[in-house]
């Protein structure tokens, strides 16, 4: 586990945060500009003198109580920031070799070839800063940080400067990466799709203080916290590409215990995890299955949960579809018709081409 409790005060600003987050997977800080995402993601590497105390794992890198202080570059960590912030007067190659050449033979735990097949950049080794994209310069930075093999790595939004086709471009090297090497992240961002497509758990934080901490699909499908509403809401859900339907291109993601959803075949091979993202406004509810309709997927649930959305014709309802949340935006006038109510029966009700693996 990576604990944390830190104090840091700022003006009219306090950091104060306690947290237990996972050795493995990526874990997100997630909130709006100001809350204390940066300043809590530099407390953790050290760059900011918080007071309080930082263990990752058994090795403790700060613990005031002890007289502990791990200075930052004595800790293993890799760290991306908006900006590449790469070497202009260095090729890509000896850019990713900078932080590498620093770091003993016997700590160097991560194949440096196999980081930048995944980041997809080695017919780039040869050229010049200056002369890549910026999704490409994210992608070198990526693999700078990596090339250090550290235990840790700590990504500060890396792809906020990137326009939206940029993003796009790096966000699937972003999740085979973190897929295929065993190391944590603490990711920060203020982007929800970026959050969705890559975290496994999730922290808000709310002007300097944690609002809610978990695993993604739970505290994204909380109807009390702020991810519940707007039109981004909506859960993500972990499934496995299951089954094919070649003549009409389409493919079954089983969710466990019996539950699974169509969507548009994405060209995986078969048995593969897939994320599933399934937006309040694109489920509706019903109290019986219906067999003339054009939605092709209709599962049974229980509600669990209700409360008002940000305007007051709508509500929110999460749903409990064997192990997995589903939240669903309708009018109060329907849930009223409906006499939804926690542990009513429904039937959960999601159109196909609204899912996208």
């Amino acid at each position: 586990m990576i604990e944390l409790a830190l104090r840091l005060p700022r003006d009219a600003f306090m950091l104060d945060v306690q947290l237990s987050l996972p050795s493995r997977g990526v874990s997100a800080l997630f909130g709006p500009s100001g809350c204390g995402k940066t300043t809590l993601l530099r407390a953790l590497a050290g760059l900011e003198r918080a007071a309080g105390r930082v263990a990752i794992g058994e090795q403790v890198w700060q613990d005031d109580a002890a007289g502990v202080f791990v200075p930052v570059h004595r800790r293993p960590i890799g760290y991306v920031i908006q900006e590449a912030a790469l070497f202009p007067h260095l090729d890509v190659r000896r850019n990713i070799d900078y932080g590498r050449r620093r770091v003993a033979a016997s700590a160097q735990r991560v194949a440096l070839d196999g980081v930048i097949e995944l980041l997809g950049i080695a017919h780039l080794l040869q050229r010049r800063t200056g002369t890549l994209s910026g999704g490409e310069r994210q992608r070198v930075a990526i693999a700078r940080a990596l090339g250090t093999s550290p235990g840790l790595l700590l990504m500060d939004e890396p792809l906020a400067a990137l326009d939206a086709q940029r993003k796009a471009e790096v966000l699937p090297y972003l999740e085979r990466l973190h897929a295929e090497l065993d190391i944590p992240v603490v990711y920060v961002s203020h982007a929800i799709d970026e959050v969705a497509r890559l975290a496994h758990h999730l922290v808000l934080l709310a002007q300097g203080r944690v609002l809610a901490a978990g695993p993604l699909a739970e505290v994204m499908s909380r109807l009390d916290l702020p991810t519940a509403h707007g039109e981004a809401a909506g859960v993500v859900l972990e499934a496995r590409l299951a089954e094919r339907d070649a003549q009409w291109q389409l493919a079954r993601f089983d969710l466990g215990e019996g539950h699974a959803l169509w969507a548009r075949d994405p060209g995986l091979a078969t048995g593969r995890a897939v994320r599933l993202r399934v937006l309040a406004r694109d489920v509706s509810l019903s109290l019986s299955p219906h067999s003339g309709s054009s939605i092709g997927n209709q599962l049974p649930g229980q509600v669990q949960d209700m409360a008002d959305d940000t305007h007051p014709a709508l509500t929110l309802v999460r749903v409990r579809v064997g192990r997995v949340p589903v939240v669903a935006r309708l009018t109060r006038r329907s849930a009223h018709a409906l006499q939804l109510a926690p542990g009513r029966p429904v039937w959960v009700q999601v159109k196909t081409v609204a899912l996208l693996p």
